[in-house]
């Protein structure tokens, strides 16, 4: 596919507010990339006190110095949440197709975020200044969506009674994101196909062909090879979508990103509802990290609003109690459940499985205690209570600093 070299863009103050302030509950709200410009890489840092006994995790101001070192580390994705390696590969891939103008098919199932990662590929390419349209196609109905993609002239068909732009159109020197691409019905495929290989369409009613310059993202949680096996989606079309493929990572296959992400939608959700949460129960985080999350981050951030809903005395109350907590999904034998064993016994497997993920490096940006969002000393004072011992190697520390990890204290919202 060529595209042109020059892409000039009208009005790009009022488009990129337009990306700023668009609909933050579409394929995904707030579950990767902030909405605000400065995106500062949101780490966490604990601190200990009792809380009536209850273990409590709590976050102050000094993540602010992580924030930056990892910062540095990543520039092109700040308002990343999230660090496991899962995670990054996928933002690797992202910032490695984001220059080039190939289309990208972006793989995964419902509530992992597709359309933030088309947003982000659009923002870190070449047309970021230029228009971002969306068209979901599962949520058009068959006789409108034409209409939706190509446009219409007045009097093309019963009921057109004005000239209607399309979004190919709208996206000209941008980029078009079709999620539920799988939807797409097999009757116009074709005309897709076209304008993928031509860069060009017709409006309905109109003989006029209409030449642009569009870069094409398109998302799905579907099997579209089982699809092509059925002949329900011509393979054509497939090999073309199928240039670059990103597939997302289930929320279940990086638990540990959960802190970061409740964390990011307590404050979001505090700040809306005008009830702010200081504490995070160590139970209630240890059941987000052990569910399965069949629902993705979508579903974590319903569950998050449902419990700033239910909270008292600024204190985050554990909205899975209510819930069936078996994974309904398969799960790696290192994960840590909560519905069996001691309390302690869960604290330890989850400090255990992150120390064994990051190689069984404790500090600095990509060590255990950055993704628990605790300090070094906190962490080592927490392995030291829980008999935790490092393997013996030269780079073994000869000794453990006394702090006890007690909880999650949240910074204000303006700290977001």
């Amino acid at each position: 596919m060529h595209f042109g070299r020059n892409l000039y863009c009208l009005n790009k103050d009022s488009i990129k507010t337009r990306w700023l302030l668009g609909d933050p509950m579409a394929t995904a709200a707030f579950p990767m990339f902030s909405s605000g410009t400065d995106h500062t890489h949101l780490q966490r840092k604990y601190k200990g006190s009792p809380h009536d006994g209850v273990e409590i995790v709590s976050i102050d101001e000094g993540s602010r110095v992580q924030s930056d070192e990892q910062g540095k580390n990543e520039p092109a994705f700040k308002g990343i949440v999230g660090s496991s390696p899962a995670l990054k590969f996928v933002l690797a891939e992202v910032e490695r197709v984001s220059p080039t103008d190939s289309t990208v098919l972006v793989l995964g199932e419902t509530g992992t975020g597709k359309e933030l990662i088309a947003r982000a590929i659009h923002d870190l390419s070449a047309r970021r200044g230029c228009p971002f349209v969306k068209v979901n196609c599962a949520a058009i109905p068959f006789d409108l969506l034409e209409s939706e993609l190509f446009g219409h002239e007045k009097g093309a068909f019963t009921g057109a009674i004005a000239q209607k732009i399309g979004r190919f159109e709208m996206a000209d020197t941008g980029t078009l994101f079709l999620d539920e691409i799988g939807d797409l019905p097999l009757a116009l495929q074709p005309k897709l196909l076209r304008v993928l290989q031509e860069q060009e369409f017709e409006r309905l009613g109109s003989g006029r062909t209409h030449r642009i310059s569009v870069r094409l993202v398109t998302a799905t949680h579907r099997d579209l090879t089982e699809m092509v096996a059925r002949s329900v989606f011509r393979s054509d079309l497939y090999y073309r979508l199928n240039v670059f493929p990103i597939e997302l990572p289930p929320l279940r296959e990086r638990p540990n990103d959960i802190p970061q992400l409740v964390s990011h939608f307590v404050n979001g959700f505090s700040a809306r509802m005008g009830k702010p949460i200081r504490l995070i129960p160590l139970e209630t985080m240890l059941a987000f990290t052990s569910y399965s999350w069949p629902g993705n981050v979508r579903e974590l951030q319903n569950f998050i609003e449902r419990a700033v809903i239910r909270s008292n005395d600024g204190v985050l109350p554990n909205p899975l109690r209510v819930v069936d907590r078996t994974p309904a999904w398969p799960r790696k034998t290192s994960t840590m459940s909560c519905t069996s064993g001691t309390f302690s016994d869960s604290v330890r497997s989850l400090i255990l499985r992150t120390l064994e993920d990051t190689g069984w490096l404790v500090g600095g940006p990509d060590g255990a205690a950055a993704r628990l969002g605790m300090p070094r000393t906190s962490l080592v004072s927490k392995m030291k209570k829980l008999g935790i011992s490092r393997p013996r190697s030269r780079n073994a520390p000869s000794t453990m600093a006394e702090e006890s990890l007690t909880g999650f204290q949240l910074p204000s919202a303006d700290q977001w």
